[in-house]
């Protein structure tokens, strides 16, 4: 299916609704029906049509089908949050007793998950070092019923061979998830690659903007239905249809702006590298990224999300190297117009910060829309505050 045609037709049946060339905000809480026996068989099956906006809604429902053929998925569901994404796919495939094995340091709300709330229902999590597809394999145990990837991750982009994996599930019949937030869609496709789940923060790059929390969630259509009549619903944690209007509108422009941030993320890459101030830069599509040939192998793009490790003796020379930046905002997430930094050492206090430490001077850049040049000023004016 043409990117093209997903990105500007999809799902989009003009004629039911006066021909507008721009989808309609359906904002209502529940529907008209017109039959007792049609709404007793919504009553029983609630994915089978429009009953209340806590489920199904047609302006979400256009967001879905775009989404589920951008990951080359059956089907696919908007949550109001990536968060609340990870939750409803992991949470839908334990129960008490259950082993999951997860990646080391995935993100900071699935870790929550895997460590605070799952062990009071005596599901166990065991960590691993994904870069090794023989990890996983020692880490399986007779009740493991889900692997959870990120592929990259979002600081340091280790990288899990997913078709290896997705092999290795399917031996033992396990459940596989892959948060694709990095990549998006557009550049990585887990599901083509044997992975039964891929979820993302939409709020980065379907948005585009910056004003919209979300998460995507993709998948069979069993799966998605699974979700949906439980976890999906119980929660409340679907999308509202103005948001789902606003990834509506992000879509429109989803390639230009991640070929944009591309070119200008190979611009600051190449800069960091040649700066004194630069121990090491840390980019999937860099050649001296360590796993550079798995990232080329499974990947068709990597752009603005990167890190660098900064020389530096103590947490206050980054400091002043952050709080120096006139352009460049010191904000979490990414994906939007705007350049975005966020160093490690946030977390820490002076009397923590160990100069030895490598994650310690870590340093994350999100490289917006903005000219090349622009933002290589800003860090110059960084650098020299140090």
């Amino acid at each position: 299916m043409d990117l093209s045609f997903i990105l500007n037709e999809l799902g989009e049946n003009r004629e039911d609704y006066f021909n507008a060339i721009s989808p309609p905000i359906i904002q209502t809480s529940n529907f008209r029906i017109r039959k007792v026996d049609e709404l007793r068989g919504l009553f029983e099956d609630e994915y089978s049509g429009y009953l209340y906006s806590r489920g199904l809604n047609p302006t979400v429902d256009i967001l879905r089908q775009k989404l589920a053929a951008l990951d080359g998925a059956e089907d696919a569901l908007a949550f109001n949050s990536g968060a609340a994404a990870i939750f409803a796919s992991v949470l839908a495939n334990v129960q008490a007793g259950d082993h999951i094995v997860s990646v080391e340091k995935p993100y900071t709300w699935a870790r929550r998950m895997f460590d605070n709330i799952l062990p009071r229902f005596h599901v166990k999590t065991t960590y691993v070092d994904g870069t090794d597809v023989d990890n996983f394999a020692d880490a399986i145990l007779p009740n493991t019923r889900l692997i959870y990837l990120e592929s990259p991750n979002s600081w340091n982009y280790a990288l899990q061979d997913l078709a290896a994996v997705a092999e290795l599930a399917k031996e033992h019949d396990i459940v596989t998830i892959c948060d694709n937030s990095y990549c998006s869609p557009v550049y990585q496709r887990p599901i083509e690659l044997g992975i039964d789940m891929s979820l993302q923060s939409a709020t980065k790059y379907i948005s585009g903007h910056s004003d919209t929390v979300a998460g995507v969630l993709s998948g069979s259509s069993a799966m998605m239905k699974k979700i949906f009549d439980s976890e999906y619903n119980n929660i409340g944690s679907g999308i509202q249809p103005f948001n789902a209007w606003l990834l509506l509108r992000g879509l429109r422009t989803l390639p230009l702006r991640l070929e944009r941030s591309s070119r200008s993320t190979l611009d600051v890459v190449n800069y960091l590298k040649d700066h004194p101030k630069v121990e090491k830069v840390l980019f999937p599509f860099d050649v001296t990224f360590p796993q550079y040939e798995l990232a080329r192998r499974q990947m068709s793009g990597a752009c603005g999300l990167l890190s660098f490790y900064v020389h530096a003796g103590s947490r206050q020379e980054i400091v002043r190297f952050c709080e120096s930046l006139q352009h460049i905002l010191m904000a979490v997430s990414w994906g939007g117009y705007e350049s975005l930094i966020i160093p490690g050492c946030a977390s820490l206090s002076n009397e923590e910060f160990n100069a030895n430490n490598p994650d310690h001077r870590i340093i994350r850049l999100y490289v917006g829309l903005e000219e090349p040049e622009y933002l290589i000023r800003d860090l110059e004016k960084g650098f020299g505050a140090m």
